[in-house]
C-alpha cells in the first residue's frame, strides 16, 4: 500500500472536518427556521420559500466551485503546482463574476421571481419572503468567495479550514439571530441580516487564509486572477454542466414548491421544517461527495484509475454507514425535535409523516443518487451526470409530484413521493455508468 495516494489517516483527516462543516452549514438554515418560528408561521413560510430560490443560486455557485476543484485536484495529481495555483486564481475570478451577476439579477427582479415561482400566496407570507430575499441577495458575492476558498483548501486535503470557517459563520449567525430577532425585535429582517453578516465574515476569513505564503494554492499575485481562456474553459467544462444540472434540479424543485404553496400555510411550514431537519441526514453523504472530488480528481490526474475505483468504493461504504446512523437518530428524535418549532397540530402531523418516509428512502438510495455521481464529475464526466439529472428531474420528479400530490390527492406527501421516484431512477443510471468504467477515460487537464 506504499504507492497509494491517500492513507487511511489522510482520508479520515479529510472527511471528518467535512462532515462537521456540512452539519454546520445545514444548521444555519435550521437555526434561522427555528428562531424565526417565534415570529409565526407566516414568517417561517416566507423564509422557507426564499430558501428554495437561494438554494438554486447557491447550487449554481457550488457547481462552478466544483469545476475549479476538479481542475486544481487533477493538476495537483500531476504534480504541476504552477498550473494548480493559476487555476486557483481563475476560480476566484470566475466565482466573483458569477456571484455578482446573480446578486444583481436577484436585487432587480425579486418581486417578479417570487410572483412567477410561487404565484398567489398569502400577503403576510409574501411580505416576509420579499424582505428575506432582498437582504440575503446581497450576501451572494461573499458566499461565492467563501465557496471558492473552501474548495481550494479541500483540493490540497485541508478541509479543516472550511470547517472552522463554517463554525465562525454559525456562531455569528446564531448570535445575530438572537440579537436582531429576540433582542431588537427585527423579525425576518433580523434573520436575513444575521445571515448576511455571517457570510461577509466567512468570506473575509477564508480569503485572508488563501493569501498566506504557506498556502500551496496562494492566489497572490492578483495577476493570477486575470481571466485566461484556457484555464477558465477547463473550469467551465465541469462547472457549466454541473451548474445546469444543479440549476435545473433546483428549478424543478421550485416548480414543485409552487405546488406545495397551494396546500396552505400549515403544509408550507411543515415542508420547511421537515426539509431543515432532513438535511442533517444527508451530512455524511454530502461530506463524502466533497471528499470524492478531491480524492478521485487527484487519482485521475496522477493516472491512477485503479486507485480511483478503490477509493470511490471505500468512501461509498463509509457513506452508507454514516447515512444509516443519521437516519436512525432522526427516526428516534423526530417527534421531540418537531415540538421545538411551535407548529400547529396539523403542521406537526404533516412534518412527522414526511420525515418517516424520508428516513427509509434516504437510507437506501440517496447516496447512489447524489454522492456517487461526484466520482464521475471528478473524472470529468460531468455531461453525463447533467443529462441524467435534468431528464430525471423533469420526467420523474416534477411529473410524479403533480401526479401523486394532485391527481391522487396526497398533498405535500405526494410531492415527497415524487422526489423518491426521481432518486431511484438516478441511482440506477449512475450505477450503470460507474460499472461501465467509461468515466475513467475522460480528461480535463
Amino acid at each position: 500500500m506504499d504507492d497509494m495516494l491517500f492513507s487511511r489517516k489522510e482520508i479520515q483527516k479529510l472527511i471528518v472536518p467535512l462532515m462537521i462543516e456540512q452539519a454546520l452549514a445545514i444548521s444555519i438554515g435550521l437555526f434561522d427556521t427555528l428562531m424565526v418560528s417565534s415570529c409565526g408561521e407566516a414568517a417561517v413560510s416566507g423564509v422557507s420559500l426564499v430558501d428554495n430560490i437561494s438554494i438554486l443560486l447557491i447550487q449554481v455557485l457550488a457547481a462552478l466551485a466544483t469545476g475549479g476543484a476538479v481542475v486544481c485536484s487533477q493538476y495537483l495529481g500531476k504534480g504541476n503546482m504552477e498550473r494548480a495555483r493559476h487555476s486557483a486564481g481563475q476560480l476566484m475570478f470566475t466565482m466573483m463574476a458569477a456571484s455578482m451577476a446573480i446578486m444583481l439579477i436577484g436585487l432587480f427582479s425579486y418581486r417578479f421571481l417570487l410572483s412567477a415561482i410561487f404565484g398567489r400566496i398569502e400577503p403576510d407570507v409574501m411580505q416576509s419572503a420579499e424582505i428575506y430575499f432582498l437582504v440575503t441577495a446581497v450576501s451572494y458575492p461573499f458566499l461565492g468567495a467563501y465557496n471558492a476558498g473552501a474548495v481550494l483548501f479541500r483540493s490540497i486535503g485541508n478541509s479543516r479550514i472550511s470547517m472552522y470557517t463554517s463554525l465562525v459563520m454559525n456562531l455569528i449567525n446564531i448570535g445575530g439571530n438572537a440579537l436582531f430577532i429576540f433582542g431588537l425585535d427585527m423579525g425576518v429582517f433580523g434573520a436575513a441580516l444575521a445571515t448576511l453578516i455571517s457570510r461577509m465574515a466567512s468570506a473575509a476569513y477564508v480569503t485572508v487564509l488563501l493569501c498566506r505564503k504557506d498556502n500551496p494554492l496562494r492566489i497572490l499575485p492578483l495577476s493570477w486572477m486575470r481571466p485566461t481562456r484556457d484555464v477558465v474553459g477547463k473550469i467551465l467544462k465541469i462547472g457549466i454542466p454541473s451548474g445546469v444540472e444543479n440549476g435545473m434540479f433546483q428549478v424543478g424543485k421550485l416548480c414543485v414548491s409552487s405546488l406545495t404553496a397551494t396546500f396552505g400555510t400549515a403544509a408550507i411550514a411543515a415542508n420547511a421544517v421537515a426539509n431543515s431537519m432532513a438535511g442533517f441526514c444527508n451530512v455524511p453523504g454530502s461530506a463524502i461527495g466533497l471528499a470524492l472530488v478531491t480524492v478521485v480528481g487527484r487519482c485521475i490526474g496522477a493516472g491512477e484509475k485503479t486507485q480511483a475505483r478503490f477509493y470511490s468504493k471505500y468512501l461509498m461504504k463509509i457513506c452508507y454507514v454514516g447515512m444509516a446512523a443519521a437516519e436512525i437518530v432522526l427516526l428516534i428524535l423526530s417527534g421531540t425535535l418537531l415540538h421545538c418549532f411551535g407548529l400547529s397540530d396539523e403542521a406537526f402531523a404533516i412534518a412527522r409523516q414526511l420525515l418517516l418516509t424520508y428516513t427509509v428512502c434516504t437510507m437506501l438510495i440517496w447516496p447512489l443518487s447524489f454522492t456517487l455521481p461526484n466520482t464521475l464529475r471528478a473524472a470529468g464526466d460531468a455531461k453525463y451526470t447533467m443529462a441524467v439529472s435534468v431528464f430525471s428531474m423533469w420526467v420523474f420528479r416534477v411529473a410524479s409530484s403533480y401526479f401523486f400530490a394532485g391527481a391522487l390527492g396526497l398533498g405535500v406527501l405526494g410531492v415527497w413521493i415524487g422526489m423518491y421516484v426521481d432518486w431511484a431512477f438516478r441511482s440506477l443510471l449512475f450505477c450503470i455508468r460507474y460499472k461501465s468504467a467509461k468515466w475513467q477515460n475522460k480528461k480535463v487537464v
